[in-house]
């Protein structure tokens, strides 16, 4: 179980891989943002994407899922007052192969709770060819050991 005391500034946590479909894709746009170029390949293909495209929020999902299993499962997760930043940086299209890391760039005790430190990092996915499609910075919120 890691705790807040357990991260080091630059430590570096590799996450994924993730394959996305086109199914996955369409599916997630439809519920949650279903501009043409997220849901209907024809219409995508007339787009400046040339073709379908996952969500920036779908692409951001994912990584969230890669970091959750390869950092917050085992973890003294306490959640995360929110990101500072999200970039999407190039599409992610069916058949992608997503990866990325994770780097702590700060760890803070709370001001508040002795109970609890922030994680700072920042983070960035690739898909298969090596491409950065997306970067974020977040903090999250974790149980320091009891002393």
């Amino acid at each position: 179980m890691r705790h807040w005391e357990d991260f080091q500034v630059g430590q570096v946590v590799e996450v994924g891989p993730i394959t996305v479909s086109e199914a996955e894709i369409v599916e997630f746009a439809k519920r949650f943002d279903p501009q043409p170029f997220h849901i209907d390949p024809e219409a995508a293909k007339q787009s400046p994407f040339g073709g379908l495209i996952a969500s920036g929020w779908h692409t951001t999902a994912l990584f969230m899922g890669m970091f959750v299993r390869a950092v917050l499962i085992d973890s003294a997760s306490l959640g995360s007052p929110g990101v500072d930043e999200i970039r999407w940086t190039a599409p992610v299209r069916p058949g992608d192969s997503l990866s990325g890391r994770s780097t702590v760039t700060d760890v803070q005790p709370s001001s508040k709770d002795p109970r609890r430190g922030t994680v700072f990092t920042a983070n960035e996915v690739f898909n298969q060819d090596g491409v950065l499609v997306l970067t974020l910075k977040a903090r999250g919120f974790f149980a320091r050991r009891a002393t």
